[in-house]
C-alpha cells in the first residue's frame, strides 16, 4: 500500500476494530494462499447465482408484501460478457409486489470501510428485519433479536443492498489454467479493483448490469452510501451519469467523507492541515455534553453547537493559523475556552499545542475513570486498554453492537434468505492494498489523499436536476457533521446549485440508526425525499 497523509488511520473508516482486523487479515491470508479455491466452490462463482423468497414488513403501519433475491451477478473486466470474469458481487434485493418499475424508485444502498460489507445498512436501517443493539452501550451475547423493522425504506421504494468486492459473499475472481496463473490473476484484480476508482467502476458495473437483468432502467434510481460508501458514491454519480448515461434522481449520504483531508483520526500526522482540529470541535463539543463533561452546561445541545460551530472556524481557527506566532497569554485564552467547550483540561490542551485529534479526544475525555468513548459514536464508552496511553486503542461503539449484525445477517441469510449454505461471510475485504491515490474527473489532477469533492460537482452540473441529501450524527467522530457540511458549503459548483443539496441532523453517531429515534427521523427524512424527487410510490 503506498505511504500516504492519514492512510494507516482512514483504511479502516467504517468498523475498524482490532478484532475484525484479525479475522479479515486470516481470511485475506487463505484467499491469497488459496486463490483458486473461494469457500470451496470455485465452478459456482463464475455463474450468477439467485435465492428468491417472499416477506411481508410493516412500516409505520403500512403492510409491504415483497420479492427477496438474494444472489450474485458476475462482472467481467469491460463489461462485455465475453471478456474474463473479475467479481462475483453479492446482493439482497427487495421489491414492493405488485409495484410499477416504471414508476416504483430503487434504491442501491452500500456501506464503507473501504472493502466492507453492507451488513450494517441491511439489518440496521432499511431491510425489513432488523437486529436489536444496545443504544449507546453493550450489547449482551447471542441470542439477538430480530424483529420486524418499522422503519424499513420499503415503504417508498425497492432497496438493492450490495456488497463490496472481496466482502460479505461477494469474490475477486480467477480463471487462470494453472495456479501460478491463478496467482498472478488475483493479484492484478486486488491491484485493479481495491481502489477509489477501481471499486466505483465495480459498482458501476454492478448496477448497470443490474437495471438490466431486472428491467429497471426507467425506474427512479437513488444512491445511498454510507461512510467511505458517501466517497464511492461521489465517484459513482459522476461515473454513471457520465460515462454510462444512468441519471439518477437522487444522492443520499450518510456520515460524509469526501475530502480526507479534512480527518481528524490521524490529523497529528499531517502538520500544517489544521482544518481538521477546527472541524471537529463541534463534535467534541456535542461528546462532552452528552457525558456531562462540560464546566457549564448549556440547557440544550442544538442552540450549544451552534455557539461552538461559530468559535470555531472563527477565534480557534485564527489562533491556530498564527502557529508558533500566537502570543502566549491568547494561547492560554484559546485553551480555557477549549476546556469550556470540550471538557478537556487546559493544561492538556496547551501541551497539545490546542490540537486534539479525534484519538486523543476519545481516550482523554473520560480518562480519570480509565475508559475510552466510542470513535463511530461517541455516545459509548468502554474501559481503556492503555489507561496510561495517549491515543484510543479500540472503538467501544464497534466493540459492542458488531457481533449481534454479524451473527443476526449470517443466520437470516442462511434460514430466511435461503442462501450461503456452506459459505463464509467475510465483514471485509481483504483492503491491505487499497490504493488511496487517484487523478481527478478526466484525469486533470493526481491525487495522492483523495477529494472526491469534484466527482459530485462534475455530476451535479453536467446534470443540474440531481438532488443531493447529506445526513449525519452529532456523536460522530469518524466523519464529523461541521467537517461534511464545510465540504458541501465548499462544492465548486454554481451557488444555484446549493438549492439542490438538503440536510438532516440526528442525535446519534456515525451508524445514525442505531439510536431508535434517530432511525425514525432518518427513514422519514429520507422517504420524503425519495417522495419528492421521484414522483413514485
Amino acid at each position: 500500500m503506498r505511504s500516504l497523509p492519514l492512510t494507516a488511520t482512514l483504511a479502516a473508516l467504517l468498523l475498524g476494530s482490532p478484532a475484525l482486523a484479525r479475522q479479515e487479515a486470516h481470511q485475506a491470508a487463505q484467499s491469497r494462499e488459496n486463490p483458486d479455491k473461494v469457500d470451496g466452490k470455485t465452478a459456482a462463482l463464475f455463474q450468477p447465482q439467485s435465492s428468491v423468497s417472499e416477506g411481508t414488513v410493516t412500516v409505520e403501519g403500512q403492510r409491504v408484501d415483497y420479492q427477496a433475491v438474494a444472489g450474485t451477478l458476475v462482472l467481467h473486466g469491460t463489461g462485455d460478457h465475453e471478456a474474463d470474469p473479475t467479481v462475483s458481487m453479492f446482493y439482497v434485493a427487495y421489491a414492493k409486489k405488485g409495484a410499477d418499475p416504471a414508476k416504483r424508485p430503487i434504491t442501491f444502498l452500500y456501506n464503507g470501510g473501504p472493502g466492507s460489507a453492507t451488513v450494517w445498512l441491511h439489518m440496521g436501517a432499511f431491510g425489513p428485519r432488523r437486529v436489536i443493539t444496545g443504544d449507546g452501550h453493550d450489547t449482551p451475547a447471542a441470542p439477538y433479536a430480530v424483529v420486524n423493522n418499522d422503519d424499513s425504506l420499503l415503504d417508498v421504494s425497492d432497496v438493492v443492498f450490495i456488497d463490496a468486492p472481496g466482502a460479505g459473499f461477494s469474490r475477486l475472481l480467477a480463471a487462470g489454467a494453472d495456479k501460478a496463473k491463478r496467482e498472478a490473476e488475483m493479484k492484478a484484480r486486488r491491484k485493479a479493483i481495491y481502489g477509489v476508482d477501481g471499486d466505483a467502476q465495480a459498482f458501476a458495473q454492478f448496477i448497470t448490469q443490474y437495471l438490466s437483468t431486472y428491467g429497471r432502467w426507467n425506474s427512479p434510481k437513488y444512491l445511498f452510501g454510507e461512510s467511505y460508501g458517501t466517497t464511492r458514491s461521489a465517484v459513482l454519480a459522476n461515473i454513471l451519469e457520465n460515462q454510462d448515461s444512468v441519471d439518477f434522481n437522487g444522492v443520499i449520504l450518510l456520515s460524509q467523507i469526501l475530502n480526507f483531508d479534512l480527518s481528524v483520526d490521524g490529523a497529528q500526522r499531517n502538520p500544517g492541515v489544521d482544518l481538521p482540529y477546527v472541524l471537529a470541535l463541534p463534535t467534541f463539543a456535542a461528546t462532552a455534553f452528552y457525558h456531562h463533561k462540560l464546566p457549564q452546561p448549556p440547557a440544550a445541545l442544538a442552540p450549544f453547537l451552534r455557539e461552538v460551530e461559530q468559535y470555531a472556524q472563527g477565534e480557534y481557527a485564527e489562533a491556530l493559523f498564527a502557529g508558533a506566532a500566537l502570543d502566549p497569554a491568547r494561547r492560554q485564552a484559546v485553551a480555557e475556552k477549549l476546556h469550556q467547550y470540550t471538557g478537556l483540561p487546559v493544561d492538556y490542551l496547551v501541551k497539545a499545542d490546542l490540537r486534539v485529534s479525534g484519538r486523543m479526544f476519545e481516550h482523554e475525555l473520560l480518562d480519570a475513570d480509565d475508559l475510552t468513548t466510542g470513535r463511530l459514536d461517541t455516545r459509548f464508552s468502554g474501559p481503556s486498554l492503555d489507561p496510561m496511553g495517549k491515543d484510543a486503542q479500540y472503538d467501544p461503539q464497534s466493540a459492542a453492537i458488531s457481533s449481534a449484525y454479524i451473527s443476526a445477517f449470517n443466520d437470516y441469510v442462511r434460514k430466511q434468505l435461503k442462501f450461503g449454505e456452506g459459505r463464509t461471510y467475510r465483514t471485509f475485504a481483504d483492503i491491505g492494498q487499497w490504493d488511496f491515490a487517484r487523478r481527478g474527473p478526466g484525469g486533470r489532477s493526481l491525487q495522492m489523499t483523495p477529494n472526491v469533492m469534484t466527482d459530485l460537482a462534475t455530476a451535479m452540473k453536467t446534470h443540474p436536476d440531481l438532488k443531493v441529501m447529506l445526513n449525519g450524527g452529532y456523536y460522530d467522530l469518524a466523519t464529523p457533521y461541521f467537517a461534511a457540511l464545510y465540504e458541501m458549503r465548499h462544492m465548486p459548483i454554481p451557488a444555484d446549485l446549493q438549492k439542490n443539496i438538503s440536510y438532516a441532523w440526528y442525535p446519534s453517531g456515525h451508524m445514525v440508526y442505531v439510536h431508535p429515534e434517530a432511525l425514525k427521523q432518518l427513514h422519514d427524512n429520507v422517504a420524503r425525499f425519495i417522495q419528492g424527487t421521484s414522483g413514485g410510490k
